[in-house]
């Protein structure tokens, strides 16, 4: 009998310990959690900014006055007959 209770209680230390420190643990699920979590949060950024970029792309191409306005920030383009004015602080 009691080497019956010798061994359930190895087998009990056994799992207890799998159930702690080895694969699968209370602590290796809590930090595979941690790390989808912010993997999550990364991925809800990439989409934010491609959803813009993507609204930006459909500007550019449907629109004339989002490229006329590409030009006239980026490239510092102006229109025919129009004068332009450079304002400089002291």
């Amino acid at each position: 009998m009691r080497i019956v209770i010798l061994i359930l209680l190895l087998i009990l230390l056994l799992l207890q310990y799998r159930l702690w420190v080895g694969d699968g643990s209370f602590a290796e699920v809590s930090r595979l959690q941690k790390s989808v979590a912010a993997q999550a949060e990364k991925n809800r950024l990439l989409r934010e900014r491609n959803d813009a970029l993507e609204a930006e792309v459909k500007d550019l191409k449907q629109g004339l006055s989002a490229i006329e306005e590409r030009a006239r920030s980026d490239l510092g383009m102006i229109k025919k007959d129009e004068t332009y004015y450079q304002v400089v602080g002291d």
